[in-house]
């Protein structure tokens, strides 16, 4: 588990020159460790404490920082959707909660739906009576998430609407798919895809409750299977669409980010192509776990043929992790001049190119840097059309990228 990066931001005052002392004297340790941290040089001075409320301000959202400690500060002027989880000790009213609690339930994705409060005071009035001031006397029920309990099991909306629960839609989807069986059908499949989105979206919501934890009703290797089926889906559909030349995905909606908040890491696959080793290779289990695992997951997909070899190849006498890196070493070398030489690319800026984008994390299908790798070629005629072979330059660096990220 990592170390939390925090930071303490003390509150602004010059009410007097005994405030002033003790201001700096409580912060001076605090802007030290930091100057320490990120190789800063601030202090508790009018223009260099301005720079460090900036520079914290900024980190912050880049997620550089993960816990921030103040008093009255980033009340306003301060927007960092990734922020999940405010803690509030201090007796707060009208605008200056509902600023408080704004700074960290800005909707980010559908990842972040919402934004934790955590309240040490007694403040439901005070919400309730903000909501109303601000918003509509009957808001809150609607601002407000609901108890655990609630999202749990289902409950009843005033309009007469049902909102199925955790409990209840992993209960269909048990019913419906058992063991995992896989969807038959386009009425099948729309229906697996619903529920099972559907379960993602709920189970996203229930993370935020402490309660949550070991009441989950799928094993990892059930939420593996369906989640594989689920990918599966996804690139059929997507297929088809493709083949069809017309959206008939528009009312399929694929929680990939979701998918992508519950991501199997290397690191777990190669613990896995360990113990297959260490069991002189003849646990087949391991290997239906690697398998499952890669399919399970979107980033290692792309990866499975590299994976696969690499299994087969690894010596058990050898270090997986040690061994892992110069094979994804070479391998990626391999691809690359591969590709190169194909397509007849300039060696020297295709190079440059691929570093850019894993430092990016993205290929750069625009400006002109794509073009710079590219041979000479006639701009006329068929045989020399430069679109043409832009494309299936790009659609190779695509795939190779896919294929290496995150390695």
């Amino acid at each position: 588990m990592k170390k939390n990066r925090m930071a303490y931001l003390p509150k602004r005052t010059r009410r007097t020159r005994q405030a002033s002392t003790n201001r700096a004297g409580t912060s001076s340790s605090a802007i030290g460790d930091y100057n320490l941290m990120f190789g800063t040089n601030y202090d508790t001075s009018n223009d260099r404490f301005q720079n460090y409320y900036k520079d914290l301000s900024l980190r912050m959202k880049n997620r550089q920082v993960d816990l921030l400690i103040v008093a009255n500060m980033f009340l306003n002027g301060f927007d960092a959707t990734t922020l999940n989880t405010l803690f509030v000790d201090k007796n707060l009213k009208q605008h200056g909660l509902l600023q408080s609690y704004s700074r960290t339930n800005r909707i980010h994705n559908s990842i972040k739906t919402f934004g934790n409060i955590v309240c040490f005071r007694d403040l439901q009035k005070e919400t309730d009576d903000v909501i109303a001031l601000f918003g509509d006397k009957d808001a809150s029920s609607i601002g407000l998430l609901k108890d655990f309990g609630s999202y749990y099991n289902g409950f009843d909306t005033g309009n007469g609407k049902h909102c199925f629960g955790y409990a209840e839609l992993t209960r269909q989807l048990k019913d419906e798919f058992p063991d995992g069986k896989m969807p038959f059908g386009e009425q099948e499949e729309r229906r697996f895809i619903g529920l099972f989105g559907s379960l993602l979206k709920s189970i996203n919501v229930l993370q935020a409750f402490d309660q949550f934890e070991g009441k989950e009703l799928l094993t990892d290797g059930q939420m593996q299977d369906y989640q594989s089926h689920y990918l599966d889906l996804r690139e059929k559909w997507r297929k088809r669409v493709r083949a069809d030349k017309e959206d008939i995905n528009d009312d399929l909606i694929f929680e990939t980010e979701l998918i992508r908040q519950v991501e199997i890491n290397i690191d777990y696959i190669l613990m896995l192509v360990k113990q297959y080793h260490d069991s002189n290779c003849m646990d087949k289990e391991v290997l239906l776990s690697i398998a499952k695992a890669i399919g399970a997951s979107m980033n290692l997909r792309s990866k499975k043929a590299l994976i696969d070899n690499f299994v087969e190849a690894v010596n058990a006498d050898e270090d997986v992790n040690g061994a892992w890196e110069e094979y994804v070493k070479r391998k990626k070398e391999e691809d690359l001049t591969a590709i190169i030489e194909e397509e007849k690319l300039k060696p020297e800026e295709t190079r440059k190119f691929i570093d850019n984008a894993f430092r990016d994390g993205r290929i750069r299908i625009t400006g002109t840097d794509i073009d710079k790798i590219l041979p000479p070629m006639s701009r006329f005629g068929e045989s020399g059309n430069r679109s043409s072979k832009k494309m299936l330059v790009i659609g190779k660096l695509q795939t190779f990228f896919e294929k290496y990220a995150g390695l």
